[in-house]
C-alpha cells in the first residue's frame, strides 16, 4: 500500500496512470480509498488518477484531532497529501463526505481545482443532526453497524457480491475515525461556501438514492453558478460503485469536455 508523509501522518492513497491534469478521488464515511477502483481502472488509461485515504481510515495513520470543523480538517489533510505528491491542480472528485471534503477544498484552496465532481453529496444535511447521532451510537459495533447500514445505501436490485464487499471494508473502520468522519459529513452546513466556487462544477447523484436523495443535489445545484447536475438510473447512494459504466461516462465528458474546449483552463 501507497503512503505519503504529510503534517497529518502518513496519507494511504492508490495511484494509477500518468500525464494529463490528475483526476483525484474522495470517499465516503462509511468506505475507504478501494471504493475508486472502477474509477481507477478506467481514468488511469489516459491520466494519472489518484484516490485517497483519509486520516484514520485505510493506510492512513491513525486520526489526530486538531482545531476546526471535521470536515476542515480532512480538507486541509488532503491538500497536504497533494503537496506532498506535487499536485498543484486537479479535477477534484468526491461522493457523500468526499464531496463535502471538496467544497471546503475549493474554499480553502480554490486555485488548486481544475474542476469540481460532486456526487451524491450535499451543502447541508436537513436531517443531519439525527443521522450523525445514530451512526455515533452504532460505531460501538462496526460490523454490526455495517450489515445494517450497507443494503440501505444501495438501490433495491444492486449485487450481493457488492455489498458483501462494502460491508467488509465498513467493518474494519476504526470506530474512533468512524464517529469523527460522521461529525465531519453529517453536521457540516457550507450553503455559505457553495455559492463562491467558481470551478467548473459537476453534481452526479442516483435516483434512488435514499441517504442524499437527488432534492439534495437540486438543491446544491442551485447554489453553485453555472453546475451541471446529471442523475444516474439504477444507482443508490453509491452510484460510482453501483452504476460504473454511467458515472465514468458523465465523469469523462465532463472532464474531457473542460479541457478539450477551454484553451487554458481558468485560474481562480
Amino acid at each position: 500500500m501507497a503512503k505519503i508523509n504529510t503534517p497529518f501522518g502518513a496519507i494511504g492513497y492508490r495511484e494509477q496512470g500518468s500525464g494529463g491534469i490528475p483526476l483525484v478521488f474522495l470517499h465516503g464515511v462509511g468506505s475507504d480509498k478501494s471504493a475508486w477502483d472502477p474509477q481507477l481502472a478506467h481514468f488511469g488509461t489516459t491520466r494519472r488518477t489518484i484516490a485517497f485515504d483519509y486520516p484514520g481510515y485505510g493506510a492512513s495513520d491513525p486520526l489526530v484531532e486538531r482545531d476546526g470543523a471535521p470536515h476542515d480538517q480532512f480538507a486541509e489533510a488532503i491538500v497536504a497529501a497533494l503537496d506532498a505528491l506535487a499536485i498543484d491542480r486537479a479535477h477534484l472528485c468526491g461522493l457523500s463526505l468526499g464531496g463535502v471534503v471538496a467544497i471546503a477544498i475549493a474554499h480553502r484552496a480554490p486555485h488548486r481545482l481544475a474542476s469540481l465532481i460532486l456526487a451524491d453529496s450535499f451543502a447541508c444535511h436537513p436531517d443531519g443532526e439525527a443521522i450523525a447521532g445514530r451512526s455515533i451510537a452504532a460505531s460501538r459495533d462496526m460490523p454490526a453497524l455495517a450489515k445494517a447500514r450497507i443494503p440501505h445505501l444501495l438501490a433495491d436490485g444492486s449485487d450481493s457480491p457488492l455489498a458483501s464487499r462494502l460491508v467488509a471494508v465498513m467493518q474494519r473502520i476504526e470506530s474512533s475515525a468512524f464517529r469523527f468522519a460522521s461529525r465531519a459529513v453529517w453536521l457540516a452546513d457550507q450553503r455559505d461556501r457553495a455559492p463562491t466556487i467558481a470551478a467548473p462544477t459537476l453534481i452526479l447523484c442516483g435516483v434512488s438514492d435514499r441517504v442524499t436523495p437527488p432534492a439534495l443535489s437540486e438543491g446544491l445545484a442551485t447554489l453553485i453558478d453555472g453546475s451541471q447536475i446529471k442523475l444516474i438510473a439504477g444507482a443508490g447512494h453509491l452510484s460510482n460503485l453501483e452504476q460504473p459504466g454511467s458515472f465514468n461516462a458523465e465523469a469523462e465528458k465532463f472532464v474531457f469536455g473542460i479541457e478539450a474546449n477551454t484553451a487554458e483552463l481558468p485560474t481562480f
